[in-house]
C-alpha cells in the first residue's frame, strides 16, 4: 500500500450535509486571506475543523438479537427513570432514559440503536439551551422517533443544543432500519436520548464515552440492577 493510500484509508469520509458549509468556509477563507493573510490562515483552520465535524466514519456494529447500540458518539451524561416525551405516545409509565451528549468535536451522525420499523417521527420546536442540562429534554428543539422491534417500542430523541440550529433526518415513518444504520444528524453540538423499558438495565455508566453504531448500551434479554462504575 502506498503512502497516499495509507493516509486516505485513515481519513473518515465527509457526510454530504457538510459540503455547503465547507464550501462557504473555503470561499470566505480565500476572501479574508486576500484582505489580510492571517485571516486566511484562520479561515483555513476553521474550514479544516468543519471537515472534521462532518466526518462520517464506517462503524462495525455488533449483530445479536436484543442488543441496543449507542445512537451517538459522545459522553453518557445521564441515566434516569422518567416519563418519555408525551408527543411520542410511547408510554404512560416511566422509562429508562440514557442521554448521550455530543460536543462540537464528536461525530454528529446518529445511528439506529436496534433493528426495527419507524412507527412515528415527531418534530417539536423549542429553545436552544445547553443540551447537557436535564430540562433540555422538554424545552429544546427536538426530533423524536419511535422504533418498533416486534412487541417492543423504544424512543430515540435528537435534541438541539446551544450551538445546534438544525436537526437533519434521513428517514421517514414506515422505513425499516438495521442496528447501526444512519438515521440523522445534528449540526454543531447536541444530545440524543434513548428511552428503554424500565426493566432493562443499562450496560453503560454516566461519564462513559460511547461510539455510535458500536457501543452496546443495553441488552433487552437481561434485566436487574444497573452495573456500577468507577473512574480510574
Amino acid at each position: 500500500m502506498s503512502v497516499y493510500d495509507s493516509i486516505r484509508s485513515g481519513l473518515a469520509p465527509i457526510h454530504k450535509e457538510g459540503y455547503p458549509f465547507i464550501a462557504i468556509a473555503a470561499v470566505a477563507s480565500l476572501v479574508l486571506g486576500h484582505l489580510w493573510t492571517p485571516f486566511g490562515w484562520i479561515g483555513a483552520l476553521i474550514t479544516l475543523w468543519i471537515c472534521y465535524f462532518f466526518r462520517d466514519p464506517e462503524r462495525v456494529t455488533p449483530v445479536m438479537e436484543g442488543l441496543v447500540i449507542a445512537p451517538a458518539d459522545g459522553r453518557v451524561s445521564a441515566i434516569a427513570t422518567v416519563l418519555p416525551p408525551a408527543e411520542l405516545g410511547l408510554s404512560e409509565v416511566p422509562m429508562t432514559r440514557v442521554s448521550i451528549f455530543m460536543n462540537v468535536f464528536d461525530c454528529h451522525v446518529n445511528r439506529s440503536p436496534l433493528d426495527g420499523r419507524i412507527e412515528r417521527i415527531v418534530y417539536t420546536p423549542g429553545i436552544f439551551i445547553n443540551a447537557d442540562l436535564d430540562k433540555a429534554s422538554e424545552d429544546n428543539e427536538r426530533n423524536g422517533l419511535v422504533i418498533s422491534h416486534g412487541d417492543l417500542r423504544i424512543g430515540v430523541v435528537q435534541i438541539a443544543g446551544l450551538v445546534a440550529r438544525r436537526i437533519v433526518s434521513f428517514v421517514r415513518e414506515g422505513d425499516t432500519l438495521a442496528a447501526g444504520e444512519r438515521f440523522g444528524l445534528i449540526r454543531f453540538g447536541s444530545r440524543v436520548d434513548v428511552y428503554l423499558p424500565q426493566t432493562v438495565a443499562p450496560l453503560v455508566g454516566v461519564g462513559q464515552r460511547s461510539v455510535a453504531g458500536e457501543t452496546v448500551i443495553a441488552d433487552l434479554r437481561t434485566s436487574g440492577e444497573p452495573r456500577h462504575y468507577r473512574q480510574s
